[in-house]
């Protein structure tokens, strides 16, 4: 059976951020599902937790044949790193996007702060949102963040939830391969070179690729080299397995 890929979406947005990734497999004839996580998407109004979120990710590998490609950003790529600590044998190998800074960070304190009393506004911070959408995607992607609608009132949640990864260690408990995928220009860099030792340290190959003038949401920002660098760690694992 062909290698499918599964992609898990960021925070706040929903599978629908993932068009362009859904339509370049199609294009190359691979088969491709995107879950929503909870609290996002479809599933808006269950409360977000670690557990529920690598279990969608696990019946989205189940839904495609058992065993996937995952791919992750951001939110995503630090649920799916927890997924393949987790889940091992479902997972023939990660790409990993913005997610390179330890959720332990002294800084999380400060974004839940912040969460808090931006969910607390009477419109939970959807013009917020709108701007800094309108501001930093092109027409295209700001068309496809916004199209599953946005979970305003999960981020308290998930920055609480996301506090109990240790992406290091998790890298550290599995050996399946692992690309690492960031914009240039992403603030959550900072750990990337950690990612690689923790995952190369215990046997996985481990390989970073860096997206030339793209930032955090790199997928969005830069799809057609974001795809290119999916569609290629495919055809890696395909010709291994081979």
């Amino acid at each position: 059976m062909s290698l499918p890929l599964v992609f898990v979406h960021g925070a706040r947005t929903s599978r629908s951020m993932w068009r362009a990734q859904l339509e370049a497999a199609d294009r190359a004839g691979v088969p491709a599902l995107a879950v929503d996580l909870p609290g996002h998407g479809e599933r808006r109004g269950e409360r977000f937790t670690l557990e529920a979120a690598v279990d969608a990710v696990a019946s989205g590998v189940d839904d495609v044949g058992g065993r996937a490609l995952v791919v992750g950003l951001s939110l995503g790529g630090y649920v799916a790193i927890e997924h393949r600590a987790r889940r091992p044998e479902q997972v023939a190998g990660l790409v990993a996007a913005g997610c390179c800074t330890p959720p332990r960070s002294p800084l999380r304190a400060g974004w839940l702060v912040v969460a808090r009393r931006i969910e607390r506004l009477p419109d939970h911070g959807a013009a917020l949102n709108q701007r800094l959408v309108d501001r930093t995607l092109s027409v295209e992607g700001a068309r496809d963040v916004g199209a599953g609608g946005f979970a305003l009132e999960v981020m308290a949640d998930v920055l609480e939830q996301v506090a109990a990864c240790d992406p290091l260690s998790a890298l550290r408990a599995a050996t399946s391969p692992v690309w690492i995928v960031n914009g240039r220009w992403d603030h959550f860099r900072t750990s990337e070179r950690a990612y690689l030792r923790a995952a190369a340290g215990v046997g996985a190959p481990a390989e970073l690729v860096v997206v030339p003038r793209a930032r955090h949401l790199v997928s969005l920002d830069a799809p057609v080299p974001f795809n290119r660098a999916v569609l290629d760690a495919r055809h890696t694992l395909a010709s291994r397995s081979g």
